[in-house]
């Protein structure tokens, strides 16, 4: 991946959670705010409106998270955000990422969000999605296979780990409180993860 690459993961993320933000918004009405939806929106076009034009992968990721922190509402922002400048930062000055440069950054990202929200898998959040996509990608890094390749195992779990919200009582956000009135619905944040995700997948398949 080049700088091209990063900014058109952005945008195509962008695109996904434009095109799901009802969804995002009615799924979170459910057991949170209400809305996470126009928020990612909003963050997310802040995001490509932000993209350097001449700037490695890195500093990319960076930008967009910056972005991000500033104009999403709610714990989106810091989360998403985090996530993005710290895989930004594992990336570092390099003007091309291989599949393992990118699966160093998106373990950081992981381990930013983590640190920030403080929750684990289990605990009905957007890690519940990004835990098993990190750890899918780096399972298909292992077996051999390609960037996009590892793209698609990622974007693949974290669906199921969005899917398997659904059963499980929230511990940890605002839709904790609602206790066991949390499960039967799915996570929003695991929802718009898996999003992101899709959109890493589309771009470095050629399908986005």
């Amino acid at each position: 991946m080049n700088a091209g690459d990063v900014a058109a993961w952005i945008r195509r993320a962008a695109e996904l959670v434009a095109a799901d933000a009802d969804r995002l918004t009615r799924l979170d009405a459910a057991i949170g705010d209400g809305d996470h939806g126009l928020n990612m929106d909003r963050g997310f076009r802040a995001a490509t409106e932000s993209l350097p034009g001449d700037a490695p992968p890195g500093t990319v990721l960076a930008a967009a998270g910056r972005a991000i922190v500033s104009k999403t509402g709610g714990a989106s922002g810091p989360l998403y955000g985090t996530a993005l400048r710290r895989a930004g930062k594992a990336l570092g000055d390099a003007a091309d990422v291989d599949a393992a440069a990118l699966g160093d950054a998106l373990q950081a990202a992981l381990e930013g969000v983590q640190e920030l929200g403080k929750a684990a898998e289990g605990d009905k959040t957007m890690i519940d999605a990004l835990a098993p996509a990190v750890a899918a990608y780096a399972a298909a890094l292992a077996d051999g296979s390609d960037l996009p390749g590892c793209a698609r195992a990622a974007a693949g779990a974290a669906d199921e780990g969005a899917e398997a919200t659904v059963p499980m009582q929230a511990r940890k956000g605002r839709a904790s409180y609602l206790g066991a009135r949390s499960t039967g619905h799915m996570d929003p944040g695991a929802s718009s993860t898996a999003l992101i995700l899709r959109a890493l997948s589309d771009v470095v398949s050629g399908e986005g």
